[in-house]
């Protein structure tokens, strides 16, 4: 049953208390750093940048105490949907719009399917830059908790409030969302193990037997999906029970405070975002392409 043990692949969700100075930064000034990150990693379509944004991770797991490989572990049960995604776009894909390579050379056309060399660095690109945006959230969670990510996405979004945004009311969202993560996936695991032991066949014995495996599982979307609603249901009947309603003049117990820490995390993460989109790696692209021009 170990093949089926979900809950120890998911890594998002889950907090690692390990008292580094990450850990202790204000959860508003992570968060507005994860959206500066999240922003760059977006905007960044060549293959080096995504590959020095990957090494900066990296650095930012290390100064989290936090093992990258663990961090990368929660990836396993993706790959034969990254690889099948990255399938598809090399051969239906022809990557003429891939910033940073203009000389596109064909390398086969058969019929629809036409595989380029831009149409590669696309694949190469867009999995690096999967990697990145998974490992960023992953960090964001690893290094707070959710009550903390909770009061620092208030805290933001309260401005909007007089706008009519309910700041109160998303953040519960998402930290609900998070909270429930590893909820659903041990959920999943205890609906898989029960129908192995009836003589269900799940694709056993080769991670990459992912069609099989899909077909297996949509059966189990329905009790899935009626237990989702079950426990959000007790959730709302929890919360009335305790009189919750909403942020209407609520009181907080525990009170953010930003520090020159915060600060410097701040404005050191919008001169790496600003050096990312300033620095011209579609010609190191082109260099790492043709070393000998």
């Amino acid at each position: 049953m170990n093949e089926y043990n979900f809950l120890a692949n998911v890594t998002i969700g889950q907090h690692l208390p390990t008292g580094s100075a990450l850990h202790r930064l204000d959860p508003r000034a992570k968060l507005l750093a994860f959206t500066l990150l999240v922003g760059v990693v977006s905007f960044t379509p060549t293959f080096s940048g995504n590959v020095v944004l990957l090494v900066v991770i990296a650095g930012l797991f290390a100064a989290a105490r936090i093992s990258f490989v663990y961090a990368l572990r929660g990836l396993r049960p993706l790959l034969p949907w990254i690889a099948a995604f990255g399938v598809f776009q090399l051969l239906f894909t022809s990557g003429g719009g891939f910033i940073g390579a203009t000389d596109c050379r064909p390398l086969s056309d058969w019929w629809i399917i036409g595989i380029t060399t831009c149409s590669v660095k696309l694949v190469l690109v867009s999995t690096l830059r999967f990697f990145a945006l998974y490992l960023l959230v992953g960090l964001l969670t690893f290094t707070t908790t959710t009550t903390e990510l909770s009061h620092g996405a208030e805290r933001l979004l309260s401005p909007l409030a007089r706008f009519g945004v309910p700041a109160h009311e998303l953040a519960l969202v998402l930290t609900i969302a998070l909270r429930f993560v590893p909820t659903l996936a041990q959920e999943t695991e205890r609906l898989v193990k029960a129908q192995v032991s009836r003589g269900a066949d799940f694709g056993a014995g080769s991670r990459w037997r992912f069609v099989q495996r899909t077909r297996q599982m949509l059966p189990l979307l329905v009790p899935l999906f009626l237990n989702s609603l079950r426990r959000a249901e007790v959730l709302t009947q929890a919360m009335e029970a305790r009189c919750y309603g909403g942020g209407q003049g609520r009181t907080h117990l525990i009170e953010v405070e930003s520090t020159f820490w915060d600060y410097v995390a701040l404005l050191g993460t919008a001169l790496l975002c600003l050096l990312m989109l300033t620095t011209d790696f579609a010609s190191l692209d082109s260099w790492l392409a043709h070393p000998t021009l």
